[in-house]
């Protein structure tokens, strides 16, 4: 019975410090990592921000296109409904005289 209470928290120390070991060595590669994912993120927002202005200049781009093909097809829908609307008066008129 003695030696197993001398040997047990020797045995116990033993682990502790392993496991003490091992966090602080988890604790060292981790600080790596994450120093490593923080430049690998700080060169991708380097190449986003080259590239905002060329995302700009599209955006830019294509809000001028479609304001051209909102006009082009509201002058269409112009013409096509005053053609239409010119039908249908002359077909009032047509009624209304027929009336009186």
């Amino acid at each position: 019975m003695q030696f197993w209470l001398e040997f047990l928290p020797l045995l116990i120390y033993i682990l502790l410090i392993f496991i003490l070991l091992v966090g602080i060595i988890l604790g060292i590669k981790t600080i790596i990592t994450l120093d490593k994912v923080d430049k690998i993120i700080d060169d991708v927002q380097d190449k986003v921000r080259t590239l905002n202005g060329f995302f700009h200049i599209i955006d830019y781009a294509t809000d001028k296109i479609a304001l051209a093909t909102d006009k082009v097809v509201d002058g269409i829908a112009g013409l096509i409904g005053k053609v239409l609307f010119k039908k249908n008066k002359n077909k009032k008129k047509e009624s209304d005289d027929e009336n009186e």
